[in-house]
């Protein structure tokens, strides 16, 4: 097969195509979801949640409320899988492996603890059964915690079992979020919140999302680091590539090869799928950026919850902003450039600034 030569150039062009981030503007929300195939759920509002920011940026304020995606969850049209809002008709590709847990491929560790703790803890599971199925949907301080063995971890977890126990019930396919109230998830029975959808083989189904995640990236690695819920990587789907100054091979869909690009300005969140494969981010487009809420204020180089700027196929900077809801503002409290403005790209990034501002109901307060 050819391995298809692509510069830089190409290789951002593509993938900022793939992630609906040029001059064409997809259809709505539904749309959305469909060809990027998710949004990451993240509670973090410094200036929107991550989920909102992310179809903003595709579909600006004349094209997006958030009341169309809580409109689109009840409705179940989309919903609610281990903190992804995915396409209801996607159930039909995570359901065998749910019937299959925790037993695909090669138990790990981990895997093999997630196993062993579920076994013991089965009383429990089967309290929440039927605590559900007589007064579901409820919040998790509302069903039983009857384990017999504590969940033990290092992090904010620790001997949170009911919560680690529904987590676990949701990737066996029992349990689902049927909605949420204020921060909470409502759980209900799998079986009274997802379609009705016959399942997909398993490798059928794992080759049909590498064939998926690629269309909504575009260019990636066939192989990358393990990561639980959605993976950077693509295994064998689209066609080999090599991108110019980059070691090793790619992924490329070819229904993106040798398509015309207009670019524009968008502001993106910090979990935008353009930039969460930090590795692929600084090989295609040289952008250097962290996450750095969780960083000490002193330590901070663009801020608490900075948006990455995107400029055609090119990331330019990032927009340190709050959302300050009490005092009806989007306070701007600097532009990081990383490369010099021009008049282009100021302008263009200003707009994308109003519109964020009228998305969220704010009046905007520029830098000082």
């Amino acid at each position: 097969m050819t391995v298809h030569e692509l510069s830089r150039t190409d290789a951002r062009r593509i993938a900022v195509r793939a992630q609906l981030l040029d001059a064409t503007r997809p259809d709505g929300l539904s749309d959305v979801v469909r060809r990027l195939t998710l949004l990451q759920i993240d509670p973090t509002a410094a200036v929107a949640p991550s989920a909102d920011l992310v179809a903003w940026s595709r579909l600006g304020a004349s094209g997006y409320a958030p009341a169309d995606l809580t409109a689109a969850l009840a409705g179940r049209r989309l919903l609610e899988l281990r903190a992804m809002i995915r396409p209801a008709e996607d159930l039909a590709l995570y359901r065998a492996e749910m019937a299959e847990w925790p037993e695909r491929g090669t138990p790990t560790s981990w895997s093999e603890y997630h196993g062993t703790w579920v076994a013991a803890n089965d009383a429990c599971r089967r309290d929440i059964l039927d605590r559900l199925g007589a007064a579901g949907p409820l919040p998790s301080r509302e069903l039983p915690d009857t384990c017999e063995l504590p969940w033990r971890s290092s992090g904010w977890s620790n001997n949170r079992n009911v919560t680690k126990l529904l987590e676990l019930m949701v990737q066996r396919g029992e349990v689902a979020v049927a909605g949420r109230s204020g921060g909470d998830r409502l759980w209900d029975l799998a079986e009274r919140v997802y379609p009705d959808t016959p399942a997909i083989l398993v490798a059928e189904a794992l080759r049909t999302r590498d064939e998926r995640r690629l269309r909504a990236l575009g260019i990636a690695r066939a192989r990358g680091p393990e990561c639980q819920v959605e993976p950077a990587d693509v295994g064998e789907a689209g066609e080999p590539a090599v991108v110019e100054g980059v070691r090793g091979r790619w992924r490329v869909d070819p229904a993106q090869l040798g398509q015309p690009f207009a670019g524009r300005a968008a502001l993106l969140s910090p979990f935008d799928r353009l930039i969460h494969d930090r590795r692929r981010t600084t090989e295609l487009f040289g952008f250097d950026y962290q996450l750095e809420m969780y960083k000490p204020a002193a330590k901070r180089r663009w801020g608490y919850f900075a948006l990455p700027i995107l400029y055609g196929d090119r990331l330019v900077g990032k927009l340190d902003a709050t959302a300050d809801r009490k005092a009806g503002v989007l306070r701007i409290d600097a532009i990081h450039e990383d490369e010099e403005f021009d008049k282009a790209v100021t302008e263009a990034v200003g707009r994308e600034i109003e519109d964020l501002a009228r998305f969220l109901g704010l009046e905007l307060v520029p830098p000082r």
